[in-house]
């Protein structure tokens, strides 16, 4: 018979709340008191059909500021988990990360790295990776060195009404598919959604993804992601960016005072030897967005050139211009500038750009109307 078991902070709080995490049978509920709970060590849990839950993220904090291992604070890897109304502080590795865990359910999870964004933080706040079945609603991440909310290398996605702000990345999707990314609020990233495919995952080819009425804004923070960290290459005020992806859509997104580029649908351009891997976009459509005050800053060589050539700001939507054969890489609503940069290859120097307005306008892939996200089940366990 499912039990509830409660966790009070203080002296123990680290033995206590892993011995509850081991312990707990299928079905059962561990409620985290209020207060601050110090931990010394990264906890993990291993039963289906838990739920692990605080009194809130502002009352219920897990603070990791004194880990003495480098891994995630909370490591996740059962399935029909349910996380929701706590916060974790200050982890040394990833916040928390859920492994295998299908079905999870992330909810009023806050987790922030308080010293500011900073490349020795953690990598990503909220991280599940390799599952079926994952809804992130209502949570916030700050201070991330990649992404605050990164889903990877899984299937059947939502991430809704989420904040987060001073990541490199504040939402990425990576090598997944059937995702839904809506109603979220990225701000003070330096990119504020990615969606990514990159080589030599176990997981390939992502795509089938719906990127809509999102407020992506000011996104101006310098990027700190650790030297060598794919996210490095995301350039200070990237609004949305789409790479080597197959059947996206960006419809009702609000893009204000993102000074790089609104919107940036590029290819894969460093080297790889995966055989399985399609490093151009495919079918990516920005349908109906709204447009402000971006583009006039971008964190580009040669920007100058570009500035002069688009007449003071560089246009909304941004495309490299290079494509998968007669696969249409890139189309946009009526009434949106888009451009083409038009490189004549991977990698090439943007002085070799030949900026030309982009052609074929349509208002959506039919296809993508099949996208639903995260299932309905999940959405049962909401509070």
């Amino acid at each position: 018979m499912a039990a509830t078991h409660s966790v009070a902070p203080g002296e123990g709080a680290q033995e206590r709340l892993q011995e509850a995490l081991i312990l707990a049978e299928p079905g059962d509920e561990i409620v985290l008191e209020a207060g601050r709970f110090v931990l010394m060590d990264g906890l993990s849990l291993d039963v289906d059909r838990v739920t692990l839950r605080g009194v809130g993220s502002k009352e219920t904090v897990l603070d990791f500021t004194g880990q003495s291992d480098s891994g995630e604070g909370l490591l996740v890897t059962s399935d029909n988990v349910t996380l929701r109304d706590f916060a974790v502080e200050n982890p040394k590795g990833d916040g928390i990360k859920s492994k295998g865990a299908d079905g999870i359910v992330y909810q009023g999870i806050r987790v922030t790295w308080t010293g500011g964004p900073l490349s020795s933080n953690g990598a990503y706040g909220i991280y599940p990776v390799e599952s079926t079945g994952v809804l992130i609603v209502g949570c916030e991440v700050s201070g991330a060195s990649d992404a605050g909310i990164y889903v990877g290398q899984s299937r059947d996605i939502t991430v809704r009404h989420s904040l987060v702000q001073y990541n490199v990345a504040g939402i990425e999707i990576e090598n997944s598919r059937n995702a839904v990314v809506e109603e979220n609020l990225a701000t003070h990233n330096t990119g504020g959604i990615l969606v990514f495919d990159l080589p030599g995952l176990p997981v390939m080819g992502g795509g089938d993804v719906v990127v809509r009425r999102n407020l992506v804004t000011e996104n101006d923070v310098d990027n700190f992601a650790p030297p060598g960290n794919i996210v490095g290459g995301v350039k200070r005020g990237t609004g949305i960016l789409v790479m080597a992806n197959d059947n996206v859509l960006l419809v009702e997104n609000v893009l204000t005072k993102n000074d790089t580029a609104q919107v940036m649908v590029v290819s894969y351009t460093l080297p790889f030897d995966d055989e399985r891997y399609n490093p151009y976009p495919r079918n990516v459509v920005v349908a109906a967005n709204i447009y402000e005050d971006g583009g006039s800053a971008p964190d580009l060589d040669g920007a100058e050139a570009l500035l002069e050539a688009f007449g003071g700001a560089l246009p909304p939507v941004l495309w490299d211009g290079l494509q998968d054969g007669d696969t249409i890489a890139l189309s946009v609503a009526e009434g949106t500038a888009g451009w083409s940069l038009n490189l004549p290859r991977q990698g090439a120097d943007l002085a070799e750009a030949t900026p030309g307005p982009l052609q074929a306008p349509v208002s959506e892939v039919a296809s993508l109307s099949q996208v639903t996200g995260a299932p309905a089940e999940l959405e049962a366990r909401l509070m």
